[in-house]
């Protein structure tokens, strides 16, 4: 009777785990993650092995020796990390993050250099200043993809090459903007820049606690309000939304001005930090290159499963790979390396998903295999016990 009981007590275990955790999107990134910290150490052992134990240690655990600049670096890429997954959950690809991006950041100089205002507000309006140019940038894809049903993957990675030529440009020819010596934009006054959060030496400001809100705000819009569910139902199936009365076109234009929104969100943040050098700011360097956050935020949405809530900590752990990256040059590895480790991760994301199926699957089989175990050895208990009472009634 114990033994049976035993028996249960580990089905149900079983089947607690693979409900509970179900393999879920957060099972799927931590073996990924996994995963790609063993490839990409194999990967360090081939280039240098010599160098490669003590490498892979300063990716793994450096950042915590520069938190303040995990922060820092992790607040663009959250915020085109939750402008890229947003998108996806409505069916949609913003490729185009880096323009919207990059748009942002230039109407947050705009804002920066030619508004006089109260140190309180100044840069208030430049945060809002630069979500309203990644909107702009973001509602152009939207309405050609709503009214012409143009795929927004190509609208919108064509508006990253024009929103980069179109600042450098604009910045180039503004004598306000533009310091030809330092051939970079001047330095931002004091009351535009976002406040420190007083880690001394790095720029991490208020901006990674104005990202975090955000992508909490985000997923009780998504997951607790009637627009969220239109949105994804939208992003399921849209002609079975539009058929149950919702509005498709209008839900496209929308999403595309909200993932333009937190993109523009990410380039201000990114511009108007405060510098760790005194009284200097982050600056920007026209160069025509496009800006290489809006490309870091897909892999941020891809290993956050397009979670707000995975996405901001799939963002601080980059980030802090990144930091931890940088570090990696001190025993002769190129900063490069930590690219190479970030593309397997997110490379094994991929086939997480299936391995975590297959896991599933697996578990599955073993709780149906002892439940029939169970039951075969209840129908031999019960078999006895009638045998039993048969003879005792013959005995009599």
């Amino acid at each position: 009777m114990q033994d049976r009981n035993r028996d249960t007590n580990k089905s149900i275990n079983l089947n607690s785990i693979r409900k509970n955790i179900n393999f879920s999107s957060f099972t799927s990134a931590l073996m990924a993650i996994l995963l790609g910290l063993i490839f990409g150490f194999f990967v360090m052992l081939f280039a240098k092995p010599s160098s490669a134990l003590e490498g892979f240690q300063l990716i793994a655990i450096g950042g915590f020796r520069r938190l303040g600049d995990v922060f820092y670096f992790a607040t663009p890429i959250l915020m085109t990390g939750l402008s890229v997954g947003f998108a996806f959950k409505m069916g949609l690809f913003n490729i185009g993050a880096s323009g919207q991006y990059t748009i942002g950041m230039f109407f947050a100089l705009m804002v920066g250099f030619n508004l006089d205002l109260p140190g309180g507000l100044h840069w208030i309006v430049g945060v809002l200043a630069g979500m309203i140019g990644g909107m702009i940038w973001g509602f152009i894809p939207g309405i050609f993809k709503a009214m012409l049903n143009v795929n927004e993957v190509i609208t919108s990675i064509m508006f990253n090459y024009i929103g980069m030529y179109l600042v450098d440009m604009w910045i180039r020819n503004s004598s306000v903007m533009y310091n030809s010596n330092m051939t970079r934009t001047n330095y931002l006054p004091p009351s535009a820049q976002i406040p420190s959060l007083g880690f001394t030496g790095t720029n991490v400001n208020y901006g990674i606690v104005l990202a975090i809100l955000i992508g909490i705000l985000l997923y009780i819009i998504l997951q607790k309000t009637t627009f969220g569910y239109e949105l994804k139902a939208t992003g399921y199936n849209k002609h079975a939304a539009e058929y149950a009365g919702m509005k498709g076109k209008t839900n496209i234009i929308i999403t595309m001005m909200i993932a333009g929104a937190l993109s523009g969100l990410g380039g201000a943040f990114a511009i108007l930090a405060p510098s760790g050098i005194f009284g200097s700011s982050m600056t920007y360097e026209p160069v025509n290159i496009i800006a290489a956050n809006g490309f870091n935020g897909i892999a941020v949405a891809l290993l956050g499963n397009s979670h707000p809530i995975g996405i901001i900590f799939s963002a601080l752990f980059i980030s802090h790979l990144q930091r931890g990256g940088t570090l990696s040059a001190l025993v002769g590895y190129k900063p490069e390396i930590i690219d190479v480790v970030i593309a397997i991760i997110i490379y094994f994301s991929a086939f997480a998903m299936i391995m975590n199926a297959a896991i599933g699957r697996f578990i599955k089989k073993r709780i149906k295999k002892e439940d029939t175990d169970i039951i075969e050895d209840e129908t031999e208990e019960m078999d006895t016990i009638d045998a039993s009472n048969n003879n005792s009634k013959e005995a009599e």
